[in-house]
């Protein structure tokens, strides 16, 4: 996963991100609640310093290479426009990129990610920090 979100940062001259287990720990944590509870939402979170950027992914167990989760969030990027966020969609809708402008934003210096899994579906929690998609700036 590392080096998937380092490949895309690379790709736009922004620096690596260094893993974090802290994030890790958070982002497995919340994978265990979704898998338990079978929805798929982002978390609550305060605002402020403290908060994470998240990237989520489902699909079904056992299914798909860590390589295809990130590769539908980096997809991505063939609708992103380098504007402030949230106009940074050619589509309009600044949620068809924000997975990929959270792995390239230029704030960000950590990721920890982790996966978990139900009966019939897998649950990818990457956290961020700093946490992207801050509205206003550009993500590089």
């Amino acid at each position: 996963m590392l080096d998937g979100h380092n490949r895309a940062r690379a790709a736009v001259g922004v620096t690596p991100l260094t893993w974090s287990d802290t994030l890790a720990a958070h982002a497995q944590a919340y994978a265990d609640q979704l898998a338990a509870s079978g929805r798929f939402q982002h978390a609550e979170q305060p605002q402020g310093p403290a908060r994470e950027g998240e990237n989520l992914w489902t699909g079904t167990r056992d299914a798909y290479a860590l390589s295809e989760m990130i590769g539908h969030w980096v997809a991505e990027r063939d609708q992103f426009v380098n504007l402030a966020t949230p106009a940074f969609s050619r589509t309009g809708r600044w949620e068809d990129v924000a997975h990929y402008s959270q792995i390239v934003w230029r704030g960000s210096r950590q990721v920890g990610c982790a996966i978990a899994s139900n009966r019939s579906d897998d649950y990818l929690v990457c956290r961020y920090s700093p946490a992207g998609n801050v509205v206003g700036q550009r993500a590089f």
